[in-house]
């Protein structure tokens, strides 16, 4: 069975980049999700906090839930870790299985690594372990980490901190709490306002200083915002898809049990609060009662219910919706109904006890359960309107449309018109309706082809915020908006550049076309390089990332939303000391010590000349981001002097004469992602001295990019040697959010990008 999650386009970002990332700001700190209820935030600008149990009646704030979870970690003292092998090697594959031979030559290591993390009891531990795999993971030369959003010179009428910041989940999309400018803020004024922030989170009073801050400031708010979308949602069942571009769409209709607010904190949405079982098995939600679920006109269906997040995750099974794997083996009996073993889901562990309580029973304890719940499987759904719409039927209505959806979050969608518009309407009913600040949001569809589009715009008030290229950059400056302009925070999300390890597909699907122009043989000296790791390493340490990115934002900011790693280096850290086996010297990390640092000594260990871990980075604690440390000319002409002996005694002859040809698929209709491409080609090229020619496959249709890849299901279908178009968004508050995308057999949601499951 496919897995498959929050996977995002990198285009997609780059078209909403300012008007989302306008409330996070900078890198991510501390997580401690054993230490639930609150969720980590963006640094300096929300570090994580415990909230209160209620906060003045006067904001625009909801207030916090009281946590009582007994799931929480306690462990104390130091640890000697030992890691435990044995399920890596009790492995066992048919022998037939192409695609876990490709896996395990590349990715071995790694898994063998994962699973010693996932057999280990300690939390802190397990942050060790999955530190070492994510090492393995990237000596493997399978991907490149690429950049994160934000991290762009921008411009934006959007008030800093006025929108959930959490790192994970779907919460950054509910814009309700936004508060919005009709004049754009300087960058002073956005200075003042994050050092408020800081002075103020966890207070609850962030909202009434920043009103005051910019009244006497002469800003004026509105009740409207405007962004842009650059791809269609395929579904409007937030319960039956694992893509960003569709869950950003969706989000705004429904609420889920709780949220994380703007400063990070668990506030309460249809859930009004949750208890623990003493051995922390069984969470008991209680239900705000009189919340209502609404037809698109606006009419009044039916009451919203436990039974309704029952009936959601039961859907979310039956059709495969794509985020199952979030709960398989987590909650009671998930795996054993997803996999066929059971077919009464009465028997899994998600439970209606009455009309306004909930209960989810687990496997295990699992101290980063709670932070999941601001995601897709835990999103309500209504039985009898799913059943009047075809249920599970191959030709059901259910989420075909906006018409075909109940709403029972702030926003009913009162306009939908493909590649055009996607409107939002407050809705005047909503439960919650003191707390929406904005009463219309409006997409605009940009695909990127004209890089003007979007600053004219929001030169022209049609457009709220956007992210400068250097084109545009100028153009703000000579239009009187230099001191509007600032630098956008990064946030969790990890682009990459992918190699594909088993290539099988060499025509873009669903007729796009993108055809490789490579002869056969070219074909199979391509295959066997990518199948040698020293000549995925010679090429990924020959791009220059600082280059890269600058053709998008300008050399002043290029390397700010450069990223080391998958897994942010900041993520987590240790809450007790770890002493564990390094290279062969036993090694103690310290209670406080960052995910990255342990990822770093490892590479150290190991051998391995890239720099992932900035000790002085961020605010000076530490970063994986803002530097190349991959960048490696010299490194990479002498990995690719091994691969070519190697190959050579494979019967491959690699030469200037004979260069192994890597297709790459861009989207040539944008000036800036041609010059992009070009730049990419003659700088690897020149690195590895045209023993290795970039092919450059262009398309106009920013769609074709995306069918390349990004919109693959399956690893024989995509089309290139080396994409960079995808990434990955964390989806609660653990590692695993990112290292699980790189699982065997069809169960990790990002390895058909390396052309395999």
């Amino acid at each position: 069975m496919k897995n498959l999650a929050k996977v995002l386009s990198v285009i997609l970002a780059l078209a909403m980049l300012v008007g989302i990332m306008a409330g996070c700001q900078n890198t991510p700190v501390e997580t401690t999700p054993e230490t639930t209820g609150a969720a980590p935030t963006t640094n300096p600008e929300g570090d994580t906090t415990e909230g209160e149990t209620d906060h003045p009646v006067d904001t625009n704030v909801r207030p916090t839930l009281t946590i009582d979870d007994k799931s929480a970690s306690s462990e104390t003292g130091a640890l000697a870790l030992t890691p435990n092998f044995s399920a890596y090697d009790a492995l066992q594959h048919d022998a037939d299985d192409n695609d876990w031979k490709v896996y395990e030559a590349a990715l071995g290591e790694f898994y063998k690594y994962l699973l010693a993390a996932n057999a280990e009891p300690d939390v802190s531990g397990k942050y060790v372990l999955m530190a070492m795999a994510e090492a393995k993971l990237l000596e493997s030369g399978a991907f490149l980490p690429t950049s994160t959003e934000g991290g762009t010179e921008a411009i934006n009428r959007v008030v800093p901190y006025t929108i959930s910041n959490a790192l994970w989940g779907n919460d950054s999309e509910r814009f309700y709490s936004m508060l919005v400018c009709n004049e754009l803020l300087t960058k002073a004024d956005r200075d003042t306002l994050k050092a408020k922030y800081v002075e103020v989170k966890g207070t609850g009073t962030y909202y009434d200083a920043a009103k005051a801050f910019l009244a006497d400031k002469g800003y004026t708010l509105k009740d409207t915002y405007t962004t842009t979308f650059s791809s269609d949602p395929k579904t409007w069942d937030i319960l039956h898809t694992f893509r960003a571009a569709d869950a950003r769409a969706i989000v705004p209709t429904f609420d889920g049990l709780y949220e994380y607010d703007n400063e990070g904190r668990m506030v309460p949405a249809i859930a009004t609060g949750y208890t623990v079982s003493e051995d922390g098995l069984t969470y008991t939600f209680t239900l705000r009662q009189g919340v209502k679920w609404y037809t698109q006109d606006g009419s009044e269906y039916a009451e919203v219910t436990a039974n309704d997040f029952v009936t959601g995750m039961k859907h979310l099974f039956d059709c495969k919706g794509g985020t199952e794997y979030l709960v398989d083996g987590i909650i009671k009996n998930a795996h054993e109904y997803l996999a066929g073993e059971i077919t009464d889901f009465a028997e899994v562990g998600v439970k209606a006890v009455d009309n306004y309580t909930l209960q989810y029973t687990l496997e295990k304890p699992t101290s980063y359960f709670i932070t999941m719940f601001g995601y897709n499987p835990f999103a309500p759904l209504n039985a009898d309107y799913f059943a009047s719409q075809g249920g599970e039927a191959q030709d059901a209505e259910y989420g075909t449309d906006p018409s075909h959806i109940l709403y029972c979050g702030p926003y009913i969608i009162s306009e939908f018109t493909s590649k055009s518009k996607i409107e939002y309407t407050a809705n005047p009913n909503y439960y919650n309706k003191e707390y929406v600040n904005i009463k219309k949001i409006t997409w605009n569809f940009n695909d990127g082809s004209d890089i003007t589009k979007a600053y004219l715009d929001v030169k022209q008030g049609t457009q709220d915020g956007c992210g400068l290229n250097p084109t545009t950059r100028e153009m703000a400056v000579n239009d009187g908006f230099e001191a509007n302009i600032y630098v956008s925070g990064t946030n969790a999300t990890s682009f990459c550049g992918f190699m594909n390890l088993d290539r099988q597909n060499y025509v873009t699907i669903q007729e796009y076309g993108m055809e490789s122009p490579k002869n056969d043989t070219q074909k199979a000296e391509t295959k066997a390089a990518m199948s040698n790791l020293h000549f995925r390493l010679a090429f990924l340490y020959s791009i220059d990332r600082g280059q890269y990115n600058a053709i998008m934002v300008g050399d002043n900011v290029k390397y700010d939303s450069v990223r080391n790693t998958y897994t942010p280096g900041t993520f987590v850290k240790l809450t007790r000391d770890v002493t564990v086996d390094i290279g062969g010297t036993s090694t103690t990390f310290k209670a406080g010590t960052y995910y990255g640092e342990i990822l770093q000594a490892q590479l150290k260990a190991d051998g391995s000349p890239i720099t992932v871990w900035n000790p002085t980075g961020g605010d000076g604690d530490g970063s994986s981001d803002g530097f190349d440390g991959w960048y490696l000319p010299e490194e990479a002409k002498k990995e690719l002097a091994k691969a070519i002996e190697e190959l050579a005694a494979a019967g491959v002859t690699v030469s200037a004469e004979n260069p192994i040809t890597i297709d790459y698929p861009y989207y040539s209709a944008s000036a800036n992602y041609a010059a992009r491409a070009a730049a990419l080609k003659e700088n690897v090229e020149k690195v590895l001295e045209g023993k290795v020619i970039l092919n450059l496959i262009p398309t106009e249709d920013v769609q074709g990019w995306y069918y390349a890849g990004y919109y693959c299901d399956a690893g024989k279908d995509v089309n290139y040697d080396m994409y960079d178009v995808s990434g990955w968004g964390p989806d609660y508050g653990d590692p695993r959010t990112y290292l699980n995308t790189m699982l065997p057999d069809g169960n990790g949601d990002m390895t058909h990008v390396l052309g395999i499951y």
